[in-house]
């Protein structure tokens, strides 16, 4: 599954704002007494004990906005808000009682038909939590009395929230479907590579920089395995989206990349690569996604004086934190190299999926750590007693120690490349994990 969208509703000023900081565990929207404050969505990927949820800020619902068009545009992007969440937390205020807004606002949210928590903010007395019930009127089920600010009955509703989403686990490799996101920034080729590769014209081709809102899937066969494209929006620099449905496509893009097993991120060769592209390109490997590399637009080459290898040694270094990953020269406009980007999509998903021979990976671990011994700190040494993978897709591997945690980031780096330099993983992320064995 994707990532579980978690939406807070509600009119302006009752402190939606500050409960999205909270549960975000750092302060991102910004928070003001000043009713309207929000006037655009803000997102963000963020962690609930175990559970992983895109959690989204939205505007206030007002019932006489001051503003006709502006108001317009902020219903809209509200609408689409809840259209893409899982669950809503509808966000009232307990010193002002049940306002008109808050009726106007709830009747948006029972229209969508999204299941709905309603939190009641800044109830921290208990003289204020008495004043609970006539909450009742909105229609939106059980009152959850909170304070944002104090961090009271947080935990109460996002436990409630968690009841109504499914939690978030990585999927098994499906032997019907190679799912591949396309990603990058506007304007770099994206829907012309998509329907290169998929022999359709589903998505939309314009020089117009952000054309596509939403994601497309596109299912077809190639020598008998099935492949599901993913076309996405564009994702600018946080500071360069726009308001209106731009800001709200970043949020599929992103659950596109959590929902495929490789992204294949595009650049564009006149602009080459850029620190928006590294950021796409550090969500790939934080999301623990398979990559694929294309500078499209090639066909431009020999006008713009750049030749093969030196374009592939440099995309390479800048994005190092991707080991290997592999780099194909492509023109969507010319069909140039198109032949070549299914089968590296291939070959990537193959390293993404496999699995390891227990014997295999503990005699390459321990041969590293002969060549290499552990180092200690003090009199206090790490010592290693077995390295398995659990798991595929992505390939992950348990170390099992003693005082795993005075093992060093660069030998813990050193180990990672010598699994790498035995079983390949070409363009795929590598995940250690480090636990202490039992009765020690």
């Amino acid at each position: 599954m994707t990532l579980p969208v978690i939406a807070i509703i509600g009119r302006p000023n009752v402190g939606k704002s500050t409960l999205f900081n909270r549960l975000a565990g750092r302060r991102i929207a910004i928070v003001s007494d000043i009713p309207g404050t929000t006037r655009d969505r803000v997102s963000i990927d963020a962690e609930w004990g175990r559970h992983r949820y895109l959690l989204v800020d939205t505007a206030g619902v007002e019932d006489q906005p001051h503003d006709e068009l502006l108001w317009n545009d902020i219903r809209s992007q509200v609408e689409i808000a809840l259209n893409q969440a899982d669950v809503v937390v509808f966000t009232a205020d307990i010193n002002d009682g049940v306002t008109d807004a808050d009726e106007d606002a709830a009747n948006l949210v029972r229209r969508s038909g999204k299941p709905v928590l309603l939190a009641v903010n800044k109830a921290d007395t208990l003289s204020r939590e008495n004043m609970i019930y006539e909450f009742y009127s909105l229609g939106l089920g059980d009152p959850y009395p909170i304070s944002a600010y104090h961090d009271i009955g947080i935990g109460d509703l996002m436990n409630q929230v968690f009841e109504r989403i499914p939690l978030f686990q990585y999927e098994s490799i499906s032997e019907h479907s190679i799912r591949v996101a396309i990603a990058g920034r506007p304007n770099v080729g994206k829907s012309a590579l998509f329907n290169a590769l998929t022999g359709e014209d589903r998505a939309i081709v314009s020089p117009i920089a952000g054309t596509t809102r939403d994601t497309v899937d596109s299912i077809f066969d190639y020598e008998g395995t099935r492949f599901t494209f993913l076309d996405t929006a564009g994702l600018r620099r946080r500071g360069s989206v726009e308001s209106g449905l731009e800001k709200y496509s970043s949020i599929r893009t992103i659950g596109a990349i959590e929902r495929c097993y490789v992204a294949v991120l595009v650049l564009d060769a006149t602009e080459f690569v850029t620190a928006q592209d590294q950021h796409i390109g550090g969500f790939i490997d934080d999301s623990a996604r398979a990559a694929v590399i294309v500078i499209n637009k090639f066909d431009l080459a020999k006008e713009l004086g750049i030749n093969r290898s030196d374009a592939v040694e440099a995309v390479r270094n800048r994005f190092q934190f991707i080991p290997n990953v592999p780099v194909v020269l492509t023109s969507a406009l010319t069909g140039s190299g198109i032949d070549k980007l299914i089968p590296t999509i291939l070959d990537v998903y193959e390293e993404f999926s496999k699995q390891m021979p227990r014997s295999e990976v503990s005699r390459v671990i321990f041969d590293a750590m002969g060549e290499n011994p552990l180092p200690g700190i003090g009199s206090q040494r790490p010592r290693i007693y077995r390295c398995i993978q659990t798991r595929n897709s992505p390939p992950t591997f348990e170390f099992t120690a003693r005082n795993p945690e005075l093992i060093h980031f660069s030998y813990r780096r050193y180990l990672e490349n010598q699994l790498r330099n035995a079983f390949g993983f070409l363009g795929s992320p590598l995940r250690m994990t480090f636990k202490t064995r039992e009765n020690e």
